[in-house]
């Protein structure tokens, strides 16, 4: 697969038709492949509730646009903020670890990657915490 600007331009303009401001893109070779890949394109607004991944470990590298990861502790402070641009830091996240992350740029994209097959968060992966709270 060839990621062309054509391909990010209509990630995009599906992800701000989407109600939860975000779409994303299955990059695994087949629905037999055991892995996670996508890219995940994100609109300012987009709620990314502070979460955990208990089974994996995460890694994101911002394709286009800014965003910013946040890390949190078992209580839900703040501990680190990761500025996340094109040609910067290339992020793993490590199993367990709380996080969430905020979209600074219209036509944000993002590549992530994750081991094994798709599972949804269960309820001890996500955090419960007031909207307000989110950053």
């Amino acid at each position: 697969m060839v990621i062309t600007k054509e391909i990010l331009d209509e990630l995009t303009a599906k992800a701000k038709e989407n109600p939860r401001l975000r779409c994303n893109l299955d990059m695994r070779n087949s629905a037999d492949d055991q892995s996670q890949r996508m890219l995940n394109a994100l609109e300012l607004g987009t709620v990314m509730p502070i979460h955990r991944h208990k089974g994996s470990s995460e890694t994101c590298i911002c394709i286009r646009g800014h965003f910013e990861e946040y890390f949190y502790d078992e209580q839900g402070n703040l501990t680190d903020t990761i500025d996340m641009v094109p040609g910067g830091v290339v992020l793993n996240i490590e199993k367990g670890q709380w996080h969430s992350l905020k979209c600074l740029e219209s036509g944000t994209i993002l590549f992530e990657a994750k081991d094994g097959p798709y599972h949804p968060l269960e309820e001890d992966e996500v955090m419960n915490v007031p909207k307000d709270v989110l950053r």
